[in-house]
């Protein structure tokens, strides 16, 4: 049993039920849905969760997840999160 430094026992409350936040799920979702909608590969700007089976499960489902543009074959369906952003990614998209 843990203790505080008072040597008072702690409670260890967990929320149910727990999941992903709402901005992690929509990014799931729309992982899954291009996979449905082109097939695999699907190329993926950066490991969109922290939680390596679902990242797995998205690897085996056909999901490539890159961190340079420059892995991303010409011609290819790839997926851009606004939280990361790759050295120049846009100009470059923009160009293939």
């Amino acid at each position: 049993m843990n203790t505080n430094s008072a040597g008072a026992p702690l409670n260890l409350v967990l929320a149910s039920p727990r999941g992903f936040c709402a901005g992690v799920d929509r990014a799931i979702t729309i992982v899954e849905k291009a996979l449905e909608m082109y097939g695999a590969p699907i190329y993926v700007q950066h490991e969109i969760v922290h939680n390596k089976h679902v990242v797995q499960r998205l690897r085996n489902e056909g999901a490539v997840f890159v961190e340079n543009i420059d892995e991303i074959p010409e011609g290819s369906h790839a997926i851009f999160f606004c939280s990361w952003s790759f050295s120049g990614s846009s100009k470059k998209s923009r160009e293939t």
